[in-house]
C-alpha cells in the first residue's frame, strides 16, 4: 500500500519517539501535508538547498533531516535567504519535510550508536539517560568498552576510519592505553564533564568549547572533536535501514533513499596549497 506521511511520521515515532527531543527543539513534519500520499522518502542530514535539489531530481516527495529547516520562529520568509529559499523550493515541487533531530540523538540505537558501531565498542549505556526513559536505554551520548585496552595510537586508526577522516583535533592529555570510550554524535560539549566523571579513557565529541578544552588540559583528560558532521553522519544509514525495515514490516509501497552527495560544510585548506 501507499503509505501517507502521517504512517511516516508514527514509523518514525517507533524508531526515535518524538516525545525524547529537547523542549528547544523543532521536530516532526514542519512542512506539508500529513494527509498525503508518499511515495518516495529522501534522507540527509542537513536541510541545504542543495539536499533537496537532489531529493527533487531523485523525484522523492518526502524529505528526511536530522537538522529542523525550521529551527526559530519565522516572523517573515524572506525569498531571498537561504532559509526562504528552500521553503520556496519545497512549497513549489509539494515536498513534505520531516526533522528527525533531538529525538534521534536520544533514541535507542539512535544517531551516537551509530558512531559507537563504527568505533566497534560494546556494552553501550547512555552518558547522559534521558529522564523519560523506562529502560535506561534512551539518552544522549553513549559510554562503551573495548574487550581489552588498546594503544592509543591503534584507538586513532579506528577513529579516522569511522569518521572517514585524516584529521581531529584532540584536547587534553592523550592516553597510553584506551578502553571506555565515551562519545557523543553531534555537538557534545557540555557532556565532557559527565565523559570525565564516567570513568572514560577519551571522549569523542564535536563543537568543543575552548573553556571546555582548556578544562580537559587541567583535568588530564583527552576530548577528541570529530567534527559535527562527521560524528553524525553515520546515523543518516541508519535511520534509513530502520525505516526500510519497518516499511517491509508495514507493508508499504515506498522508496527510501539517502544522499549520495552530502558533504562536509567545512573543507580543510593548506598553507602549502594556496602560496
Amino acid at each position: 500500500m501507499k503509505p501517507k506521511v502521517i504512517d511516516i511520521l508514527q514509523g518514525l515515532n517507533r524508531v526515535a519517539p518524538f516525545d525524547l527531543a529537547e523542549e528547544w527543539d523543532n521536530v516532526g513534519l514542519l512542512i506539508g501535508d500529513a494527509d498525503r500520499e508518499t511515495h518516495s522518502l529522501f534522507l540527509g542530514l542537513d536541510p541545504t538547498l542543495s539536499l533537496l535539489e537532489e531529493a527533487v531530481g531523485c523525484g522523492a516527495d518526502t524529505l528526511i533531516t536530522h537538522h529542523p529547516c525550521i529551527f526559530h520562529p519565522l516572523s517573515i520568509v524572506n525569498l531571498a535567504t537561504p532559509t526562504g529559499a528552500f521553503l520556496e523550493k519545497a512549497l513549489a515541487h509539494k515536498i513534505n519535510v520531516i526533522a528527525c533531530h533531538t529525538n534521534f540523538d536520544s533514541a535507542a540505537e539512535g544517531v551516537s550508536d551509530a558512531l559507537a558501531a563504527l568505533l566497534q565498542l560494546e556494552e553501550l549505556s547512555p552518558l547522559h539517560p534521558a529522564e523519560s526513559s523506562t529502560d535506561g536505554r534512551e539518552g544522549l551520548g553513549r559510554i562503551g568498552r573495548y574487550s581489552s585496552p588498546m594503544p592509543f595510537a591503534s584507538f586513532m586508526q579506528i577513529v579516522f576510519s569511522a569518521l572517514k577522516s585524516t584529521t581531529v583535533q584532540v584536547a587534553g592529555t592523550q592516553p597510553e592505553q584506551v578502553q571506555t570510550v565515551a562519545l557523543c554524535g553531534g555537538s557534545g560539549s557540555d557532556f565532557a564533564k559527565d565523559a570525565f566523571t564516567s570513568g572514560a579513557d577519551v571522549y569523542l565529541s564535536s563543537e568543543i568549547k575552548h573553556s571546555t578544552a582548556r578544562w580537559a588540559e587541567d583535568a588530564g583528560f583527552c576530548i577528541i572533536d570529530g567534527t559535527h558532521f562527521a560524528t553524525e553522519y553515520p546515523a543518516v544509514a541508519l535511520l534509513a535501514d530502520k525505516l526500510k525495515s519497518h516499511a517491509g514490516e508495514a507493508g508499504w509501497d515506498v522508496q527510501v533513499l539517502q544522499s549520495k552527495l552530502e558533504k562536509p560544510a567545512f573543507a580543510f585548506i593548506y598553507k602549502d596549497n594556496i602560496l
